[in-house]
């Protein structure tokens, strides 16, 4: 515990510190001519506001911010205006809290199936430019990089999200990546945990075969030092790691074992069977239904990843050409020939609509649920984009766009135990919001119209960031 409050001490104290000057003058020439609002209060009037809270969206709202702080939420017309404050005109316009997205990472897939490079440059500005100011990399293959990134962003050096670094994936024999470790036993365990919880990790995630021997371990180690574990489970059944106090697993149901007939202990089932029993599970059924209520007992988040799934999945819309364009012609090309080949699929799955209504009943049973992306796979999950996808999918899968902007934001906030400083629109908070050139109330693909990204009442032109960065994931 006393890891992680220094760390919130860290994030805090730059806060104040960066705000006292209201500089953005350690950033590089680049990076600054993406910068339209610093230096000053703002106050946006007359927008739609989507508050994180779940609240219904409110209209004609303004909000003032000093200091990088939110001050006020009040209705447009009881609000006075202050002098000295950058008024920015929010009519037709519609703000939201920053996301908070718990899945990430800073590699993208090679085309060569196992290979991941790692793009930190490139990743750390997208995932501002698509509208998250908080990120977990829910896994490393380049620990040092994603360190070094996260203090940059937190020293002012350079624009980003807050960045949770997760470790390096904590895995046993075999792995699936050439740049994945293989932990043999469970001293490997203690001091992979050991050695990067001492030079700046904030979390551990576990990975497809840890015996039960090593993900306790592993989840006792993590905890003993005050951070939180999560995982990607194949080996071991959600139940069972839900009973040894893992707090999160990642991609909802997607990928889990405890319905395979005949599971061997400490042995991942083949992927077809897996995929065949959830095929044949009843999201509406009881069997699911007890697994969702032990996980809630045990106080276990789950993460969606809907973008990375949806890629998989014959009959989907093809990642648009604006998050295409990031991409090397390399990267480009590998992902849109998969892509086609998936589509020539002989029929359309139902697995994502079926993993929605699983998501969807373990929030209506009172579940936690959070959000992330997953930019894996065979590609085309892409920073920039691939928020607003998720959130997006959240709304497809029957949720409220409230609801869906809760999940994306105060959830992730709450879980990182941020959610004091972060994940909504409320006065005390810090200004890390989104604006949005429309309405996606209306029109859920209105999302992808950001405007601007502020973070600790910096503002950001997102189109800007993400004029620059066409072409570089593959580069840097």
């Amino acid at each position: 515990m006393k890891l992680r409050v220094l760390h919130i001490c860290f994030l805090l104290c730059f806060a104040v510190e960066a705000h006292a000057s209201s500089d953005i003058d350690k950033m590089s020439a680049e990076d600054q001519a993406h910068v339209v609002f610093s230096g000053y209060d703002v106050l946006i009037e007359n927008v739609q506001l989507i508050d994180g809270t779940g609240a219904v969206p409110k209209q004609n709202v303004s909000v003032l911010v000093r200091d990088g702080i939110i001050e006020k939420v009040q209705p447009s017309a009881e609000l006075l205006t202050p002098r000295n404050v950058k008024k920015i005109d929010g009519t037709g316009k519609t703000l939201l809290p920053g996301f908070v997205m718990v899945h990430e990472h800073m590699f993208y897939p090679a085309p060569k199936m196992g290979e991941l490079n790692a793009y930190p440059y490139s990743f750390s500005r997208l995932y501002l430019a698509g509208g998250s100011t908080t990120v977990r990399t829910a896994g490393s293959i380049a620990p040092y990089g994603d360190i070094n990134v996260a203090k940059a962003i937190a020293a002012g050096k350079q624009p980003g999200p807050d960045i949770d670094v997760t470790g390096p994936y904590l895995e046993a024999s075999p792995v699936i990546a050439i740049k994945q470790a293989e932990l043999e036993d469970v001293e490997s365990i203690e001091r992979t945990i050991d050695y990067w919880s001492s030079v700046g990790v904030t979390s551990f995630k576990v990975y497809n075969n840890l015996s039960y021997e090593q993900l306790q371990a592993a989840i006792r180690a993590a905890h003993n030092r005050g951070l939180k574990i999560t995982g990607h489970l194949c080996s071991i059944t959600y139940a069972d790691a839900a009973r040894l106090g893992i707090d999160n697993i990642e991609h909802g149901f997607a990928v889990a074992p405890d319905f395979v007939a005949n599971k061997q202990a400490d042995t991942c089932p083949a992927p077809q069977e897996v995929f065949g029993s959830l095929a044949a599970l009843d999201p509406d059924g009881d069997e699911l239904g007890k697994l969702i209520k032990l996980l809630i007992e045990n106080n276990v988040a789950l993460t969606s990843t809907l973008p990375v799934f949806e890629a998989s999945t014959p009959g989907r819309p093809k990642t648009p050409d604006h998050a295409l364009d990031l991409l090397t012609p390399e990267l480009r090309q590998s992902y849109e020939r998969i892509w086609e080949r998936i589509q020539k699929s002989p029929s359309a799955s139902d697995s994502l609509s079926r993993l929605m209504r699983m998501e969807k009943r373990f929030v209506e049973m009172g579940g936690t649920l959070l959000a992330g992306t997953d930019p894996t796979g065979y590609g085309g999950i892409i920073p920039g984009w691939s928020a607003v996808r998720e959130v997006q999918l959240l709304i497809e899968a029957g949720f409220s766009i409230s609801e869906a902007v809760k999940i994306s934001t105060l959830n992730g906030a709450r879980f990182l135990e941020r959610g004091h400083l972060i994940g909504s629109v409320e006065p005390g908070k810090r200004a890390d919001f989104i604006l949005i050139d429309g309405n996606p109330v209306n029109d859920p693909h209105q999302l992808e119209n950001i405007d601007y990204v502020f973070k600790e009442g910096i503002g950001f032109n997102a189109k800007s960031i993400l004029e620059a960065m066409k072409g570089k994931i593959g580069l840097y």
